[in-house]
């Protein structure tokens, strides 16, 4: 794998790159890391989940754009592109869980004008799918040859079956019109960028804690995830890309942690004298999940290189500096205290 991403499979250029949901936590890091490996880049976002913060550093690189764009209506770029990335998506619980029909939307429709532009443009086309597709799952670690335990009617259901429809769709453009594409299903990802009020366990339990607010625990917290930085997961994102592998293929940090632990681990590099405050589970809450990453690590010799304490200390670091956690509000204008995903 080369640190600089500037062919695909089959040498072909790798000049400009499409990334949907751009101004997004993982998509401003696509961004960034494509333009620092000299990948023009067009960033599309209607902002409903995303902000323009999150590429202000690009704001006056020539080599970037961003457009306002909601891809469920028709999307077009003029000019070559080489690359589609389609990261456009609600991802938190609150965020699809508020917007469950645009969730559907841009799984369906927003996939299929993405896919659209990938087959106009000639382009490789790679979808974020997740590991929800699993669902709660009685197979563990969960490969890629697993289909899942999911609850199509569940309020989770509309995340869940847009990815499933979603990567559906992917493989019928390649099978039926040759688009060149892949699938990368996506385990929890954290780092800097995230939104304190996104309801999902790492910024939840970071903002609380930073707070001295109760770091407040689904269940009795007995539930496990594998937490992946966020710069090992563009890394691993781009290394797809660029093999030429359709996927579907799990990147993730396989190393498995339960939720009651990475809440105490961030008390504990906050310095926080915040208490733990058990609440209900959630309805479809997965009790397990960790990836099975053979895959990635033989086709594209991939392996997380930033381990757990490390990556939580950027995080809260990045907290501390950016974030005023202490007046992070829902849209309701309450003070978010949500469970852990």
């Amino acid at each position: 794998m080369t640190d600089s991403l500037q062919t695909l499979a089959g040498s072909r250029p790798l000049r400009r790159a499409v990334v949907t949901g751009g101004a997004g936590f993982l998509g401003s890091h696509l961004c960034t890391e494509l333009r620092r490996r000299g990948v023009e880049v067009v960033a599309l976002d209607n902002f409903l989940t995303g902000n323009p913060a999150n590429v202000a550093h690009l704001a006056d690189d020539p080599g970037f754009r961003l457009i306002h764009c909601d891809v469920t209506d028709y999307i077009h770029v003029p000019g070559d592109v080489d690359l589609v990335l389609h990261f456009a998506s609600p991802a938190s619980p609150v965020d699809y869980l508020k917007l469950p029909i645009h969730t559907l939307k841009v799984g369906s429709i927003g996939t299929n004008h993405a896919l659209g532009l990938a087959k106009e443009k000639g382009a490789r086309f790679l979808i974020a799918s997740t590991s929800e597709v699993y669902g709660d799952p009685q197979v563990h670690p969960q490969p890629e040859t697993y289909w899942g335990h999911v609850n199509p009617v569940g309020p989770r259901g509309v995340y869940d079956e847009a990815k499933r429809y979603a990567e559906a769709l992917t493989m019928a453009y390649r099978q039926t019109h040759g688009v060149d594409t892949a699938i990368v299903r996506i385990f929890n990802t954290f780092g800097p960028r995230m939104r304190p009020s996104d309801g999902r366990a790492i910024p939840t339990f970071v903002r609380q804690a930073l707070a001295g607010e109760p770091v407040t625990v689904a269940g009795d917290g007995a539930q496990t995830r594998s937490v992946c930085y966020v710069s090992d997961l563009v890394r691993g994102i781009l290394a797809l890309a660029e093999s030429g592998h359709s996927g579907p293929m799990n990147i993730g940090n396989p190393h498995e942690l339960s939720v009651l632990q990475i809440a105490r681990d961030v008390i504990e590099a906050t310095g926080s004298v915040s208490e733990i405050r058990f609440v209900g589970r959630p309805v479809d809450d997965p009790m397990v999940r960790r990836p099975d990453t053979t895959l990635a690590t033989e086709v594209l010799g991939w392996a997380p290189e930033v381990d757990w304490p490390e990556g939580l200390a950027r995080t809260v670091d990045w907290f501390r500096e950016a974030v005023d956690v202490a007046g992070a509000r829902d849209e309701t204008g309450n003070t978010v205290d949500a469970g852990a995903r």
